[in-house]
């Protein structure tokens, strides 16, 4: 029957195909192109640098990854003004399990999870305090969203600027969750692989930088409350708020915490019912490490404002904030030693000396201008590229422990890869794969019917 509707001759074939033939060849030129090389071979001994940091982090799961920060709970998180994280115990054996097994490739039957009433109680918990999660978000927005437009509003909270230091991006984060976090929840509370592995592409996609963003602006927000504290309370007892603006801006904090703490009672309620769904357990590990990472770095958040002339670097030039570190610093050029903290940026790399309460800024960095060099275990040179000369020395960084200098360099590694990555694509040709399709098929209609 279709054979009389459509007949294709071999130079109708040949036509239709060759807008897709000539995808694939570009898209495998533009592969093999690349993988080459963007600059010229380092020496050999940074070749054997390299070859040795691979090693080391093949053979590390780092001690401070796998170490809890206390027994705290999220409300004393809260109050610290610091996210408290805690390691599972299951999941060292799951901790980063990207590569595909056959086990986890065919599903598993669920039924046996949801017969846990315990575990059945938590995925209830997860979701239902989600939602109370953006109904308190969504409350507070209209409590305290507009509060500049009030006739008795104060000046420091009048205009944009003023409103986003007071609220940070609290509308971006209940976005998130509104639209996104708690649907992915609601769709896939009968499917929690689907759940957790979609979960997981949220952080894979720097969906969540949103909170790193909101703790930088914390203490800016803490300080302009404190300020207008009076007037702030009055306005509390005037729309009759008994938790208050500080209850509402901290909620952010709160829920990140409680993520963890969830997932880790829910994987060790699945050990003790001992439930046998490998796929379900894998999910949910890297899942967990995925948040324990981004509470790492929203701890680390904190102190980028505290940096002196931050406001001069303009911080949303130098790209995603990926990690902050102490090390005790020795700069070669001014032969100073002190205490420092490095801060590592998809931008830059910037050092500041720490004192007492602040930052002191030294120096910045392009990544495309250093070379790092692993001196021992806790040991590492930072070295500026010179055209047709040898490396000159800047930074000496020692760390108190060798676990501290394994976490630095694969955050380093990561940056400058995908550095090398995006600079080896710039200026190459590429084709959008629906533009091409769009376009073999128009020239197929076309030959065919006009």
């Amino acid at each position: 029957m279709f054979y009389g509707l459509i007949q294709l001759s071999w130079f109708d074939a040949t036509t239709a195909a060759l807008p897709f033939i000539t995808v694939a060849l570009l898209q495998l030129l533009n592969a093999f192109l690349i993988d080459r090389p963007t600059r010229k071979v380092q020496k050999a001994s940074e070749l054997t640098t390299v070859a040795s940091l691979l090693a080391e982090d093949d053979t590390t799961k780092t001690t401070a990854a796998t170490t809890t920060n206390g027994k705290a709970s999220a409300a004393n998180g809260a109050e610290n003004g610091k996210v408290q994280k805690q390691k599972s115990e299951h999941c060292e054996d799951h901790e980063d399990e990207d590569t595909l097994s056959l086990e986890n490739l065919f599903p598993c039957d669920q039924s046996e999870i949801y017969a846990s009433k315990k575990i059945s109680f938590i995925i209830d918990e997860v979701i239902q305090t989600e939602a109370n999660y953006v109904n308190n978000l969504r409350k507070g927005l209209k409590n305290y969203g507009e509060l500049g437009a009030r006739t008795d509003a104060p000046e420091v909270f009048k205009g944009a600027e003023n409103r986003l230091c007071l609220l940070g991006n609290i509308e971006q984060i209940l976005e998130l969750h509104e639209k996104h976090i708690l649907p992915l929840m609601l769709r896939n509370q009968r499917d929690l692989k689907s759940l957790f592995d979609e979960f997981a592409v949220f952080f894979d996609k720097n969906e969540f930088y949103c909170y790193v963003i909101f703790m930088m602006n914390k203490k800016a927000s803490m300080q302009l409350r404190q300020e207008q504290r009076v007037w702030l309370q009055n306005v509390q007892n005037e729309i009759n708020d008994k938790l208050g603006i500080d209850s509402f801006l901290v909620q952010p904090i709160q829920r990140l915490t409680r993520y963890p703490l969830l997932l880790q009672q829910f994987i060790s309620e699945f050990y003790k019912s001992g439930i046998s769904c490998k796929p379900v357990l894998t999910s949910v590990c890297k899942l967990e490490t995925r948040m324990r990472r981004l509470l790492d770095v929203v701890n680390q958040a904190e102190d980028v404002p505290t940096i002196d002339e931050i406001a001069e670097l303009n911080l949303a030039a130098q790209g995603y904030f990926r990690r902050a570190t102490d090390f005790e610093a020795y700069h070669h050029r001014s032969r100073k030693k002190y205490a420092a903290k490095v801060f590592l940026f998809d931008r830059c790399l910037i050092c500041t000396e720490v004192r007492k309460r602040r930052l002191a800024y030294r120096h910045r960095y392009e990544w495309s201008t250093l070379e790092l060099q692993l001196n021992g275990s806790k040991s590492i040179t930072i070295a500026l590229r010179k055209h047709d000369a040898a490396p000159k020395l800047e930074y000496e960084l020692t760390a108190q422990e060798a676990s501290t200098v394994t976490q630095w360099l694969r955050c380093a590694r990561k940056i400058i890869e995908i550095e090398r990555v995006e600079a080896a694509m710039r200026g190459k040709f590429m084709l959008p794969m629906d533009l091409v399709l769009m376009v073999g098929a128009a020239i197929w209609l076309i030959w065919n019917y006009l």
